[in-house]
């Protein structure tokens, strides 16, 4: 999934951000609202986290201009103002299509950025099967021939991006592009150790191949 963070407190920014990537999200940051509009023409983001305390342009201006798009992403609105007429404002006038207001629970917007994520106009099969593996988004569980298998944020990132191309070859940047985010240098070695601890996991229940010059592929 991949996010962007517009949040002119840099503190509060890089607190919400590194909690978001420890749940496996690709988070990019932004700290003006002119900033957003550049960065969501550019990338296609699934949810854009917005304060509406921006400087040069604010997150109500914001808004607006985004849902002027084709395809905006998920907007939820984070701030301070939470008073019961900035909600309806957010949500109805700005045409935001959530709202938390500061200060929150994590828990509760690391949720709400998975409910935004998920509403398509048709959306996928919660329950993932190739093969003899089993992958439940909603209950962020994976078995291999009935077996549990405990993964990392990341490792659950990779299989469920590699089960959803349905045997077609994830191209590596692909999966640095999704999974990862704007800081991570496309040379690392992580998307190879990420495979690699994945292979190890899954065992003999299915191989994960690595096509020259095409990507990663999961195999029945």
């Amino acid at each position: 999934m991949r996010v962007l963070l517009a949040e002119d407190h840099h503190v509060l920014a890089r607190s919400i951000a590194t909690g978001l990537r420890r749940e496996a999200m690709a988070v990019d940051l932004a700290v003006s609202g002119d900033q957003v509009e550049q960065m969501c023409l550019l990338t296609d983001y699934d949810v854009l986290i917005l304060d509406r305390d921006l400087p040069v342009m604010t997150g109500d201006e914001v808004c607006r201009r985004l849902r002027q798009l084709t395809d905006p992403p998920r907007i939820l609105m984070l701030t301070a103002a939470g008073e019961l007429t900035d909600k309806v404002y957010g949500l109805t006038t700005l045409g935001a299509d959530d709202y938390l207001p500061k200060p929150f629970d994590f828990a509760e917007l690391v949720a709400r950025v998975r409910v935004l994520s998920r509403r398509a106009p048709k959306p996928p099969s919660v329950v993932l099967r190739q093969g003899g593996i089993v992958l439940d988004r909603a209950r962020r569980e994976v078995t291999a021939d009935g077996r549990p298998i405990v993964l990392t944020p990341k490792e659950f990132a990779v299989l469920q991006l590699l089960m959803e191309a349905g045997g077609v070859a994830v191209p590596h940047a692909e999966l640095v592009a999704t999974i990862w985010d704007e800081n991570l240098d496309p040379r690392t070695s992580a998307v190879r150790a990420t495979i690699s601890r994945l292979r190890t996991k899954l065992g003999e229940t299915a191989a994960i191949t690595a096509d020259a010059g095409q990507g990663y592929r999961l195999c029945d």
